[in-house]
């Protein structure tokens, strides 16, 4: 919609707002109407109009079976656009017209906006299957006509009260329609049964819904006050209300199609089950959460008692030894600050960044060497099962660079580099990481696939067995070692 009002007409970026405002509410109007809704902008020229919205109903048969966004109408091949458009009201007039051997009512609404008119709604209605209306279907369709008034004259939708159609009370779901003292004039089936959850024992039809519905609200602790306003439809609002067990949703729309409040409606719903897995994905996500917490304790603990170990071996005869307990450290630290930061989100996804800056920084710190470590680019947001292993990974090819590429005291630099996503020149789903260093570089016989070093024997079992990458070894241009990770990762999400 932005590109084709942008495109062909002259409306500015609040009046643009204002047919977002209406298209997040047109499904109403369009359930209610039984009918589709396709929303017309005159062009900047006045010679034409362009479709830039369309909607059909959940409770009637489409008189659209194809899509009418895009297209452009000559102004007078539609009279009842350019009667409500120019006249600023309501056209009903004409004939049913034939589309495809289906008779359908054209009826014409104009969107006023602070005394502007900025397009017209034209309201189908696929004939077909008329009958003898319901009292349901008649409540639709005054409620319909009332919004429609409010709609042509400028006060609905209700500014700065955006509604979210997937998460409101629909029309289907149940409606009430209220007089303007607040009393019950109908409740669709789906409206009643959910009040019965609530624990009425009646009919609703009669009753002052703002009062009926404070006293089915738990009793412990006070009842919101401003309830009974809210449920008797007096401003555009949305609530909860909780009883015998049940949650209904409820949404008051005020009515007021010529200025003065006539009634209102009440979309609700039954959220019981909703609210329920609600509940039970929030006690999932906190018991991760605290199994990572525990487990990240639990290495730490690990970590621990083999720091302490080490301390215990002489440098002399158990050199070695103590070497390798350093060696098992620093892994199971690196795996540590993963479950660290998930413990801390929540989803099984982390920043990985943070996590490559705190290795580099744990590696540096008890490197024998004088080396600086730094890091470029970004590795972005990974999911767990890529986190861990790259994070043991970075930290082997880390601790190899130091130990191996630096003397005793000698001083250098370390840089970790990482490229996401297309910035690779590998597509979207790729991240490269460069470790490179500028110490005594490789031996002129070494072979990264036949090297015995256990580090670099985890590094190639975790990338191209667990990452299913590739990994690589050679001299960096200029002295020194450089690694490479080529490592297939989910695009992120925007």
């Amino acid at each position: 919609m932005n590109d084709l009002v942008r495109q062909h007409t002259a409306l500015g970026d609040s009046d643009l707002e204002w047919l977002h405002l209406l298209v997040s509410e047109w499904q109403l109007l369009s359930d209610l109407s039984f009918a589709d809704l396709v929303l017309w902008v005159p062009t900047r020229d006045g010679t034409r109009y362009v479709s830039v919205a369309q909607m059909r109903p959940n409770t009637g048969p489409t008189s659209y079976q194809d899509d009418m966004v895009g297209h452009l109408v000559p102004r007078g091949r539609r009279p009842l656009l350019d009667a409500a458009l120019d006249e600023g009201r309501i056209v009903r007039e004409g004939d049913p017209e034939w589309r495809e051997e289906v008779p359908v009512r054209v009826e014409s609404i104009p969107v006023r906006r602070e005394g502007r008119v900025l397009g017209v709604i034209a309201r189908n209605t696929n004939l077909l299957t008329v009958r003898t209306p319901s009292r349901l279907e008649l409540t639709y369709l005054q409620s319909a006509s009332d919004l429609a008034q409010m709609i042509a004259a400028g006060s609905f939708p209700f500014p700065d009260q955006q509604v979210d159609m997937d998460a409101s009370p629909r029309v289907g779901d149940g409606l009430i329609r209220l007089g303007a003292d607040g009393v019950v004039q109908y409740a669709s089936p789906n409206a009643l049964s959910a009040y019965h959850r609530l624990g009425l024992a009646a009919d609703l039809v009669g009753l002052h819904l703002g009062q009926a519905t404070a006293e089915l609200a738990p009793s412990r602790g006070p009842v919101d006050e401003s309830l009974v306003k809210l449920a008797s439809g007096w401003a555009p609002r949305e609530t909860e209300i909780e009883g015998n067990g049940c949650v209904v949703q409820l949404r008051a729309i005020p009515l007021k199609p010529k200025g003065v409040r006539i009634g209102s409606l009440i979309l609700l719903r039954d959220v019981t089950e909703l609210r329920r897995r609600e509940r039970e994905l929030i006690t999932k996500d906190a018991t991760i959460r605290e199994i990572h917490h525990r487990v990240k304790n639990n290495l730490q603990t690990v970590a621990a008692l083999l720091r302490l170990q080490a301390r215990r071996i002489g440098a002399g005869t158990g050199g070695t030894a103590r070497e390798a307990l350093e060696e098992a450290v620093r892994r199971v630290g690196s795996i540590a600050i993963v479950h660290e930061t998930l413990s801390q989100t929540l989803d099984e996804r982390v920043e990985f960044d943070e996590i490559a800056d705190r290795v580099l920084a744990m590696v540096a710190e008890i490197s024998p060497g004088m080396v600086t470590g730094r890091r470029t680019g970004r590795f972005g947001v990974l999911a767990a099962e890529v986190a861990t292993p790259l994070s043991m990974v970075l930290t082997e090819v880390l601790q190899n660079a130091l130990e191996h590429g630096f003397r005793p005291g000698e001083r250098g630099t370390v840089e970790v580099a990482a490229v996401r996503g297309t910035g690779a020149g590998h597509g979207e789903g790729r991240l490269l990481v460069t470790v490179q260093d500028d110490g005594r570089g490789l031996p002129e016989d070494f072979d990264v696939r036949t090297a015995g070093n256990l580090g670099l024997q985890i590094v190639r079992t975790l990338v191209e067995g667990e990452l299913e990458g590739g990994f690589d070894m050679l001299p960096a241009p200029g002295g020194g070692t450089r690694v490479v990770l080529d490592i297939p990762v989910e695009p992120e999400r925007r």
